[in-house]
């Protein structure tokens, strides 16, 4: 009787420690489906249409770059000159280049908010504040 007591807790340790492995391993790829859900559904893009989405985001990253390097020239050009526009709130060379920019002119003015609190780091860095002008770039 002890020999059979003792066979069935060593085969029940034993489905115990299968079963608790086949739970761990079932885990993971639940866990890696469950990371892969979107709250909201995604867009599937037409397979038909994406050559045209590559040409349409080729040219929209030909303008965007055209647009950028009048934008850096002319920073780093009138760097000086921009700055002390900057300090001033208003001037002919800031509001150049953030025409240059397409910057909105309903964030023009919060524009010129950020360049003055932050005039000591585009003082020191041009690209700095070529990023900015273009972060608020159309």
């Amino acid at each position: 009787m002890r020999a059979y007591r003792h066979v069935a807790v060593v085969s029940q340790a034993q489905s115990g420690k299968r079963a608790s492995m086949f739970l761990r391993l079932l885990a993971l790829p639940c866990l890696c489906t469950l990371a892969a859900c979107a709250i909201e559904p995604r867009e599937v893009a037409n397979q038909l249409m994406l050559p045209g989405y590559k040409l349409q985001n080729s040219a929209e990253n030909a303008a965007y770059n055209r647009r950028r390097g009048a934008v850096e020239f002319f920073v780093k050009d009138n760097h000086p000159r921009i700055m002390s526009d900057i300090a001033r709130g208003q001037g002919a060379y800031l509001d150049e280049a953030i025409t240059l920019a397409q910057v909105p002119m309903a964030a023009r003015e919060a524009l010129k908010l950020e360049l003055r609190g932050d005039r000591t780091l585009y003082a020191n860095s041009p690209a700095a504040l070529v990023t900015v002008l273009m972060g608020y770039g159309a």
